[in-house]
């Protein structure tokens, strides 16, 4: 017999919300109690929505964000700066870096180097950067890794890639504190990092 004060449906549903990034016991039992109070249809499209999300939403073949066609809206537009590549570690840093005002483009790596996680280097997206590199004409990479120990090993690796590439080759500057990961940084901090970038 359970110990649980809910039914198992409910508990199952209140286990699953606690996965989410911040939730609590508490906070996914109450966000469980809200949900049963919904009307059916507003539950349903809430289902829906969850349940084709990998339908949906793609990932984009240029640059790696989120989009719901092939290329995402970065891509897309004609008036960003092509010439400028932001490598990124994970798609969810694009948003803080599009409110810093950056105007060029992206490429997301997927991850970043970390031997003890069993993540090397065959586990990002470099044969899709390096094809990029080689057919666009580019000015500048901008390297916007983390600046914890495994964002500037990835840092190091990539540099040491395209240390005979004749692009400018830099990273932000310290205004992101040691290591910070830089999708929780505030937009002024960025747009002060992109300013203060340096060379490596």
């Amino acid at each position: 017999m359970s110990n649980s004060y809910y039914p198992k449906e409910l508990e199952e549903l209140i286990s699953i919300l606690k996965e989410l990034p911040g939730i609590g016991q508490r906070g996914a039992e109450r966000m469980a109690f809200c949900m049963l109070k919904w009307p059916e249809g507003k539950l349903n499209f809430l289902g829906e929505k969850i349940s084709t999300l990998y339908e949906k939403i793609k990932k984009c073949k240029i640059c790696g964000n989120l989009c719901e066609t092939d290329r995402c809206n970065v891509c897309k537009d004609s008036k960003r700066d092509s010439s400028i590549i932001c490598i990124l570690e994970d798609f969810t840093q694009i948003p803080p870096m599009e409110k810093s005002g950056f105007r060029g483009v992206y490429h997301v790596l997927g991850g970043k180097l970390s031997p003890l996680k069993n993540k090397g280097t065959e586990t990002l997206s470099l044969v899709p950067l390096m094809n990029r590199i080689n057919s666009e004409k580019l000015t500048e990479i901008i390297l916007a890794l983390s600046q914890d120990v495994e964002g500037q090993a990835t840092a190091i690796y990539i540099a040491k890639l395209l240390k005979d590439k004749n692009i400018k080759i830099t990273t932000l500057a310290r205004g992101i504190p040691a290591g910070a990961d830089i999708s929780f940084a505030n937009s002024a901090t960025i747009a002060a990092a992109i300013d203060g970038r340096i060379s490596i």
